[in-house]
C-alpha cells in the first residue's frame, strides 16, 4: 500500500512496527558492529518512517527514530554531552535528488534557480565511526563518538593509540576551543592483513572496514585498539573558539597546516558551481571508488561558505547546508549451488560458497567467502539456497544473507575430516576455526610453498601460485629444499614453459638463496604466529637457524614482544622431526643466513632500552643502527622497563604512555647533543 493511501489507523500499526525495527537495526549497526542489512535497506525504513508521520503529524512521539540521531551509547564508556549536537546528514540515492537540494537550498536564500553564486563543496563520504576531537589551547583533552547526537562516548585513552592524530596541534597560536569532527577508519589493505591475522590466531574474521573500526574504537582495552591500524580523517568543525572559519574548504586547508590528517591527498575534494558539476563528480567517484585507499559509501555535498550555513540553519535532525549523496549498494541475487572447504597455510578450513556466476559491480562472481561454520548458522545459508551477495570491501565477493530456499534443502554440518587429505579436523581450545594438523596435508603443504616463495618472505618473483600448484602436483616440489633443487632439465619439457621462462626462474631462485636475510627466512618458514617483526626480533637476538632452533621457551619469551603463544609455537614447530630435518637441509644447500655481530662504536648507551615515536629528523632505521650502535636496545612498545622515548611529530600513544609512565621524552636533536655528540 503507497504512503498517501494508508489510513490512520494503518500507518500507527505500520510506525509502531518500523520504531522496533529500526531501534533493532540501530543496536546491531551502532553498538554491536554487527549489522544484518545494508544502509541501502535501512534508510528505505527510516524513509518510509518520516513520510507516515509526515502524514499523520499526531502520530510523532518524542522517542521515534526521527527525532534523534541513530548511534546508540554503549555502557561501559563515560557518558558525555557534545557542546553542539552532531547531526546526520539527509541521505539521497539519485542524481534528481541532487538537483532537489540545489532548488531548496537556493529558493530557503531567495535565489533563482540558474543563479551560479553559491559554491558546494563536494568530499567522500566515509564509511567509518564519527569522532569528535576536543583542542583545548591546542592540546587533545576529549574525544567522542557519536553517541545519540548530543551525548557520546568519552573515548580518549583509545584515540591516543591513533599515531595519525596530534596530542597536540602543529602551530605556536593555537585557537582557544577546537572541536573537529571527522572519521575512524581502516584502509582497505589494512583491512586485508587485519583479517589475515585473525585467520592466523584462529578468530572470527570482520565482515568489512567499517565494523572492524567500530568494534576496534569500542575496546574497552585501549591496548587491544593499539594493535590496530585505525586511522583518522578530520573533515567538519564542531564548536571552535579564537579562530574565524570562512568556508568549509578552507577548514580542511586549515586542519592539514597543524597536523590533523584529511585526506587533501587523495585529490578527492573538489568545489562545484550548480547542480551538474555535483552530479559528475558523484558519478566520477562511484566509478573510480575502488581505486580509493578507503570505504566510501557516497560523497557529502555542502555550501562552502559557512556564513551561508548559518543563515541555512538547521531542520530536524539535518543541516539544510548539506546533504550526502549516496551509492545504491553493489549486490545481486544468485543461485548458492554448492558450499566447499579450502585448507590454508594453518590448516585453517574456510567454507566457500559456490555461485551461479552473477555480475556485481561490474565483476563476474562465481564464488564468495563464507569466513567460517559459524558464519554459515549465523546467516543460515544452505546449498540450494537463492542469496544475496556483494562485494565486501569493494574486492571480496562476500554472501549477506539468504532471500529464499527450497522445501527441499538441509543444512549443513561442518567437516569432520579434511577435505583434502581425510585427517580428523580439530578446533583448538576456544577457537572459532576448525584446523587440519596433519603437516604433510597436500593443501597445507601448496600454501606453506606459496608463503615462503612471496613477496615479504624470499621474494622469488617468478615462482608465482600457479607454478607452485603445477610443480607440487608434478612432484618437482614437495618441500622448501626441493625449490633450490631444481635444474634446467626439469622443466625444458614442460608445456607452455620455454627456454626463457626456465631461465628466468633459475636466476630468480638463485637470486633469492643468496640475497634473503635471517629475519625474512624465518618469517618464510611460516611457523604460526610468526610475522615480520616477530622474524626481526628472532633473528636479532639469535643470529642464525641453528641458535634459533636450539632455543629454550623461556630464552623466547624473554624477547620484546615476544609472549608465551609465539614462544610455544616455535618450540612445537622445531619438536616436529620432519620440519627440523627440512631445516638442516636448507641449511646444507647453503641457505643459511648469519646476522653478524656488530661491533659497538661505543658503550655510553649499554643496558638503556630505548623506543622511537613519530616523524624523526632523520630515518627510524638510521637512528635505530646509531642508538644500537653504541649498546642500546630499541623496542617497539613502551613499558615500566623502557629508559627514554624519542619522539617525533605525531607521536601518537607510545609518548602518551611514556607520559603516564614519567619515562623521559626526548627529541632526536636534544637527546643526541646531550648523550652522542661528544664522541664523534
Amino acid at each position: 500500500m503507497k504512503t498517501s493511501n494508508i489510513t490512520k489507523s494503518q500507518a500507527k500499526t505500520r510506525i509502531s512496527a518500523l520504531k522496533k525495527q529500526i531501534l533493532h537495526h540501530d543496536k546491531l549497526y551502532y553498538q554491536d558492529a554487527d549489522p544484518e542489512i545494508t544502509d541501502y535497506e535501512y534508510d528505505t525504513l527510516f524513509k518510509e518512517l518520516q513520510n507516515l508521520e509526515a502524514l499523520y503529524p499526531e502520530l510523532l512521539n518524542e522517542d521515534s527514530p526521527t527525532q534523534r540521531v541513530s548511534e546508540m551509547v554503549k555502557d561501559g564508556f563515560i557518558k558525555k554531552e557534545h557542546r553542539q549536537a552532531m547531526l546526520s546528514l539527509q541521505n539521497t540515492y539519485n542524481t534528481e535528488e541532487i538537483t532537489e537540494f540545489d532548488k531548496r537550498t537556493k529558493k530557503f536564500l531567495g535565489l533563482e534557480e540558474d543563479d551560479s553564486s553559491i559554491t558546494y563543496f563536494c568530499e567522500p563520504k566515509f564509511d567509518g565511526l564519527a569522532l569528535e576531537l576536543i583542542y583545548e589551547d591546542g592540546v587533545l583533552t576529549s574525544a567522542l563518538t557519536r553517541g545519540d547526537g548530543k551525548i557520546g562516548e568519552e573515548v580518549l585513552t583509545n584515540v591516543k593509540t591513533i599515531k595519525s592524530i596530534p596530542l597536540k596541534l602543529n602551530t605556536k597560536k593555537p585557537p582557544k576551543l577546537l572541536e573537529v569532527r571527522g572519521e575512524v577508519l581502516i584502509l582497505k589493505k589494512d583491512f586485508k592483513k587485519l583479517n589475515e591475522k585473525q585467520d592466523e590466531a584462529g578468530e572470527n574474521p570482520f565482515a568489512n572496514p567499517r565494523n572492524a573500526a567500530a568494534g576496534t574504537m569500542r575496546q574497552l582495552d585501549s591496548s587491544i585498539t593499539a594493535k590496530r591500524p585505525l586511522k583518522f580523517y578530520g573533515y567538519a568543525p564542531g564548536v571552535v573558539e579564537g579562530l574565524d572559519i570562512k568556508a568549509q574548504s578552507d577548514f580542511l586547508d586549515y586542519l592539514q597546516s597543524i597536523g590533523i590528517p584529511t585526506a587533501k591527498q587523495y585529490k578527492v575534494y573538489v568545489k562545484c558551481q550548480s547542480p551538474e558539476e555535483i552530479i559528475k563528480y558523484y558519478k566520477n567517484i562511484e566509478k573510480t571508488k575502488k581505486n580509493l585507499p578507503f570505504e566510501i559509501d557516497g560523497v557529502v555535498i555542502k555550501v562552502d561558505e559557512t556564513n551561508l550555513q548559518t543563515e541555512l540553519g538547521f531542520i530536524a535532525r539535518n543541516p539544510r547546508w548539506a546533504a550526502a549523496a549516496k551509492f545504491k549498494p553493489e549486490q545481486a541475487e544468485t543461485l548458492l549451488k554448492d558450499i566447499h572447504y579450502q585448507v590454508g597455510r594453518t590448516g585453517v578450513v574456510t567454507p566457500v560458497a559456490i555461485l551461479e556466476p552473477v555480475k556485481v559491480g561490474g565483476v563476474t562472481i562465481s564464488n564468495a567467502t563464507l569466513h567460517n561454520f559459524s558464519e554459515i548458522e549465523k546467516k543460515d545459508v544452505r546449498p540450494g539456497d537463492t542469496v544475496l551477495v556483494h562485494r565486501a570491501g569493494e574486492v571480496i565477493p562476500e554472501v549477506i544473507k539468504m532471500v529464499k530456499r527450497p522445501k527441499t534443502s538441509k543444512a549443513i554440518t561442518p567437516p569432520i575430516n579434511c577435505p583434502e587429505c581425510s585427517s580428523k579436523l580439530v578446533r583448538e581450545g576456544e577457537e572459532i576455526a576448525i584446523r587440519c594438523i596433519n603437516p604433510f596435508c597436500s593443501a597445507v603443504v601448496k600454501e606453506r610453498l606459496k608463503h615462503f616463495v612471496s613477496r615479504k618472505a624470499l621474494n622469488i618473483d617468478k615462482l608465482g601460485d600457479k607454478q607452485i600448484e603445477r610443480f607440487f602436483d608434478l612432484k618437482l616440489i614437495q618441500n622448501y629444499s626441493d625449490i633450490f633443487k631444481l635444474k634446467k632439465e626439469d622443466l625444458n619439457d614442460l608445456e607452455r614453459f620455454g627456454e626463457k621462462s626456465v631461465d628466468n626462474l633459475i636466476t630468480s631462485i638463485k637470486k633469492a638463496k643468496e640475497g634473503v636475510s635471517l629475519d625474512k627466512l624465518i618469517f618464510a618458514l611460516g611457523i604460526r604466529f610468526v610475522g615480520e617483526r616477530t622474524g626481526e626480533t628472532l633473528a636479532e637476538k639469535f643470529r642464525n637457524l641453528k641458535n634459533l632452533m636450539n632455543a629454550t621457551s623461556e630464552e623466547i619469551e624473554k624477547l620484546d614482544d615476544i609472549g608465551p603463544k609465539v614462544a610455544t609455537s616455535l618450540i612445537e614447530a622445531f619438536s616436529n622431526k620432519e620440519f627440523k630435518k627440512e631445516i638442516k637441509e636448507l641449511i646444507k644447500i647453503g641457505l643459511n643466513p648469519k646476522l653478524e655481530e656488530k661491533k659497538n662504536t661505543s658503550n655510553k648507551l649499554e643496558g638503556l632500552k630505548f623506543v622511537l615515536t613519530g616523524t624523526l629528523t632523520i630515518g627510524r632505521d638510521e637512528a635505530t643502527q646509531i642508538l644500537k650502535s653504541h649498546g642500546a636496545k630499541v623496542s617497539g612498545s613502551v613499558s615500566k622497563n623502557t629508559d627514554y622515548v624519542i619522539a617525533g611529530e605525531n607521536a601518537g600513544s607510545k609518548a602518551a604512555k611514556a607520559e603516564s609512565l614519567n619515562i623521559p621524552i626526548k627529541s632526536w636533536e636534544d637527546f643526541y647533543l646531550e648523550f652522542l655528540s661528544s664522541l664523534n
